[in-house]
Order: structure tokens, then C-alpha cells, then sequence
């Protein structure tokens, strides 16, 4: 998903440690970080998340005598991570946004003990995550990808395909991790007669627990073995990271299948790709990887049974213009001294978000 981060390595000495000479004392610097479209950028007037769109806001921004500057210095090993060292370095600095959902590109510790300000356009793109997510499920329980190369390499061996080809009416599917994105999967799965189980630090409220018929599970050993899909929905934080090892996997029903896309980090690289080599995961989709941009000899691209991408499904034109929307609006508020809505907040006033406590 596309990005805001207010760092870039180029950038962020020179952008954030000291203002520019012609910026005025009202004026403020901004450093966006974004792909680059290069060919594609001119195909849709919508397409505003990338260097050459830059979110919309340049015209607006510039109009008021703030100086943006954009990047696409994606590249290389934390290139653009918010690091304490950066964020000490950035004298100037006072907030990081996140056009979109997930801030564990910041050093989160880091910037409360400096008084930084952390927040994220809260929502705007999990109705697209919770939609990739269905449709990673269908794809893999379907064996739809061995399907579509059969066609294109001008095969026909039905066999070959409905060996492994499955109904998701009547699966078990849990998701780690019940939060927006979770909630929103779980809404989506009910019209497919699945019994849905969720595990997560926090209930959902009963009332749409009810509505959804899914059932927590406080424990996550004892979930992991009830699943024929497991859907990973939890932010990526210490306690998280790593969170899926070998042993951990091996707790899994033989034959699961395992769609992640909330971080990669998340997952232990090799024992995801050691499973679905030996069969005991059965499809493995998402389009989250440690580290990113995936170098070409990361074994995920090479395992079988995978149903992966690039950083794509929080970065539909829908998901771009909500949070294109919603990082205006934020620096509108900004800039006017006032307060962002209270679930956008990841870092206030020195205190972190309890999602990423």
C-alpha cells in the first residue's frame, strides 16, 4: 500500500533537519515518499498515489507557501524507515503521516520520547485489504492460479486442477487479528456459510460478534489447529514479529491455507516456504514480504502453491482518493493547530497507540 512517510535517505537531512532558505516562518516542509509510475502514471487522472501524483495536494499545498517536496527513494535497506538516528537527526521534524494503514516503518518508541506526532489515515484503504483478502482465499481453495496457466500455456488437464480444488461453503476460517480489516473479512465471509472463528487481544462488541456468527478464541495455539484458512490481520510490532515459526506452523491443520496481508515480517520466511513445500500448508497468498521490494531470489517467489503479488491491495484508485482525502484533511488540521480524529492517532503526546503497545 502506498505509503506517506516523511523520510526518504536522499531526502531527510537535508528536508527535515533544517528548513529551506525561501520558506517563510508560517511555512512548513513536507517529504512524501511514493512509487514511481513512470509509463502508467498518465493511464488514469485518479492514479494520485505515486511520485508523479503526489496525492493531489501539490497545487493546494504550494498555493499556501509550503514547500513538498516527493520522492520514490524506496530502495535498499531502510531506506525510507523513519529510524531513531533519522529522527534525531531531524531537528525540525514535528509529524509522520501514513496515507494508509500500518506505521511500523517508524521507530514508534523513537518518535514519542522526541514529542513527534505519528498518525495514519485510519480506514481508508481496509475496505480494499478485507476484499484482497476473499479474494486470495477463493483463489488458493479453488486452485484458480494452475487453472489460468493451463490456458495461457495452451493446456487442458482438468485433473490437474480439481485434485486440489475446494468449496469455501463450509470452512473454518480464523483470522489473527479482529480490527478493522479483520471485522470487515469476517462481514464478508458470513454470506459463504463459513464457521468463523477470531483471535485478537480484544472482543468484538457482542452485538456485531452476533450479527457476524463468528467466535473468539483467546488462545491462539488451540485456533490454529480448528482452521482450514488462516488469515493474518495483526499489525506488526515486537510482539508480533517472528510470530509465525516453524513451530508455530506446524500447530496448523496439514492442508491450511494461509493468506497474509498485513506484514511479512510477521511470518519466519523459510518455515512458510519449507511448509508449502512439503504440502503442510496448502496455498500460501498475500502481498506482503520481509524485506520489500522483494530481492528475486526470495523463496517465496519460487514455493509452490502461492498466490503472491507486490505491496498491492490497500493501493486500488478507490483506496488512493480516500486516503489522498484523508491526508489533506490532516494537514489541514495541521496546519490550522487542530486535533486529528482520535482513531488516526498512532503517537500523541508522547503515548503510543495500544495496537502497537
Amino acid at each position: 500500500m502506498a505509503m506517506w512517510r516523511a523520510a526518504a535517505r536522499q531526502l531527510v537531512d537535508r528536508a527535515l533537519g533544517s528548513r529551506a532558505a525561501h520558506t517563510s516562518a508560517g511555512s512548513k516542509k513536507i517529504v512524501g515518499v511514493f512509487y514511481k509510475a513512470g509509463e502508467y502514471a498518465d493511464k488514469n487522472p485518479n492514479f494520485v498515489g505515486c511520485v508523479e501524483g503526489a496525492l493531489g495536494i501539490r497545487n493546494w499545498l504550494e498555493s499556501q507557501g509550503h514547500h513538498y517536496i516527493v520522492t520514490d527513494d524506496k530502495e535498499g535497506p531502510n531506506c525510507a524507515y523513519v529510524t531513531a538516528e533519522r529522527i534525531k537527526r531531524a531537528k525540525n521534524l514535528e509529524l509522520l503521516l501514513t496515507a494508509g494503514i500500518g506505521s511500523d516503518h517508524i521507530d514508534l518508541p523513537a518518535a514519542a520520547a522526541a514529542g513527534l506526532t505519528v498518525a495514519e489515515v485510519t480506514g481508508s484503504n481496509t475496505v480494499s485489504v478485507a476484499e484482497d483478502e476473499l479474494l486470495r482465499i477463493l483463489i488458493l481453495l479453488r486452485n484458480f492460479l494452475p487453472g489460468y496457466q493451463q490456458v495461457v500455456q495452451g493446456e487442458w488437464n482438468v485433473a490437474g486442477i480439481a485434485h486440489r480444488a475446494y468449496d469455501l461453503e463450509g470452512k473454518t476460517v480464523g483470522t489473527v487479528g479482529a480490527g478493522r480489516i479483520g471485522r470487515l473479512l469476517l462481514q464478508r465471509l458470513k454470506p459463504f456459510n463459513c464457521n468463523l472463528l477470531y483471535h485478537d487481544r480484544l472482543k468484538i462488541a457482542p452485538e456485531l460478534e452476533k450479527e457476524i456468527g463468528a467466535k473468539f478464541e483467546e488462545d491462539l495455539d488451540a485456533m490454529l489447529p480448528k482452521c482450514d484458512v488462516i488469515v493474518i490481520n495483526t499489525p506488526l510490532t515486537e510482539k508480533t514479529r517472528g510470530m509465525f515459526n516453524k513451530e508455530r506452523i506446524a500447530k496448523m491443520k496439514k492442508g491450511v491455507i494461509v493468506v497474509n496481508n498485513a506484514r511479512g515480517a510477521i511470518m519466519d520466511t523459510q518455515a512458510v516456504a519449507d511448509a508449502c513445500s512439503s504440502g503442510h500448508i496448502a496455498g500460501y497468498g498475500g502481498d506482503v514480504w520481509f524485506p520489500q521490494p522483494a530481492p528475486k531470489d526470495h523463496p517465496w517467489r519460487y514455493m509452490p502453491n502461492h498466490a503472491m503479488t507486490p505491496h498491492i491491495s490497500g493501493t486500488t484508485i478507490d483506496a488512493q482518493l480516500r486516503y489522498a482525502e484523508g491526508v489533506k484533511d490532516m494537514l489541514d488540521r495541521y496546519f490550522k493547530g487542530e486535533d486529528f480524529p482520535v482513531q488516526n492517532y498512532i503517537v500523541k503526546e508522547g503515548q503510543l497507540a495500544s495496537q502497537y503497545q
